[in-house]
């Protein structure tokens, strides 16, 4: 039971399964999925539908913070490649051409590996603090992708792009499959290759690791390079979702939802081991949270607020630091002689 409760899932899982059996007391239909014209429906098929973006960016952060690092621009990286998905298909005569559409989303994924690349050799090359050099990008990005747009929200009609982020494929919606996919590569990269090893190694010492023939900067520009993809994916799901690209509000705080959902997975800022399964269950936790939040009809005002403080909570569960303070001050209080050295003999 000790190795259960020490195991870097069992927070995570466990605050999951409090959320949805919260839900499941709230609303009894929960957890009912329905088929209707061969596709499933219901709120947990949302959650992984919905919850499909930040996954994709929340497995490129982890790899990032691995390093010791921190990505800050990918929300706006999101933005930039949904408006450049959206633009590229406006601007064509039939926007269902499968050529039309096999374009735009090479554009999309290129300029975000572009982006990803140039955060990546800010950090690695020049020597920028991740956090500066990825704060360029946010706010520069964030206005590159409203000059793609505009300004305005570019709206597309094209049924094979909106697939991407609305279609089904075996009763399930496509994203989860995408999302499968990048997962199931980064995995086999980071945990069947030397690759992973790389990764935990430069986070704990880029020194030591430099001495022992690994290549620092290269790491890092790759782990950068691979955030910047994941989140040029999540813009193609959500732009296609909505059918549309809004380079004001498109990928709006994913940075920090991303963030969170690294930590909530068991992984540390500080750098070095990561956990690409917690994340993901960190990010449900997150996506599990806000459909809590718009279900039992909490204000749109103190939404964040709620957010933040579930999040709180949910990080000092899993904080052996604040275990021990609590326990030493609750063992102060019951027990005050046995700090004091006192004895009582009867």
């Amino acid at each position: 039971m000790g190795k259960i409760y020490k195991h870097h899932l069992f927070w995570p899982l466990s605050v999951l399964a409090a959320l949805l059996l919260f839900n499941l007391f709230y609303s009894p239909d929960f957890f009912s999925i329905t088929m209707h014209d061969g596709h499933l429906y219901g709120s947990l098929i949302d959650i992984l539908n919905f919850g499909a973006p930040l996954i994709l960016v929340a497995i490129g952060m982890t790899l990032v913070v691995a390093t010791k690092g921190i990505d800050l621009s990918v929300g706006s990286i999101v933005a930039i490649s949904g408006a450049i998905a959206c633009l590229t298909i406006s601007k064509g005569a039939d926007q269902n051409v499968m050529g039309l559409i096999l374009t735009s989303v090479l554009i999309a994924v290129g300029l975000s590996l572009f982006l990803g690349a140039w955060n990546g050799l800010l950090v690695s090359v020049g020597g920028i603090q991740p956090i500066i050099a990825t704060l360029i990008l946010m706010v520069a990005g964030r206005g590159i992708a409203q000059l793609v747009t505009g300004g305005q929200i570019i709206t597309v009609t094209s049924a094979k792009y909106a697939y991407l982020g609305s279609g089904s494929l075996a009763t399930l919606p496509f994203s989860i499959f995408v999302v499968a996919a990048v997962l199931v590569i980064a995995l086999l990269l980071t945990r069947k290759t030397a690759l992973g090893l790389f990764i935990e190694s430069v986070g704990c010492n880029p020194s030591a690791s430099l001495m022992s023939g690994i290549r620092a900067n290269g790491v890092i520009l790759s782990v950068y390079v691979f955030c910047g993809l994941c989140a040029g994916i999540a813009g193609l799901l959500l732009s296609s979702n909505v059918s549309s690209a809004d380079g004001n509000n498109a990928g709006l705080w994913y940075e920090l939802d991303a963030i969170l959902a690294v930590v909530i997975g068991g992984t540390s800022l500080n750098g070095g081991r990561f956990y690409l399964t917690g994340t993901v269950i960190g990010a449900l936790i997150i996506q599990t949270l806000t459909t809590t939040i718009y279900m039992i009809g909490v204000p749109p005002e103190i939404t964040l607020v709620v957010k933040a403080f579930v999040v709180l909570a949910v990080c000092l569960i899993q904080s052996d630091s604040f275990w021990a303070v609590f326990a030493s001050r609750w063992k102060t209080r019951h027990y005050p002689g046995e700090k004091e050295g006192i004895h009582h003999v009867s």
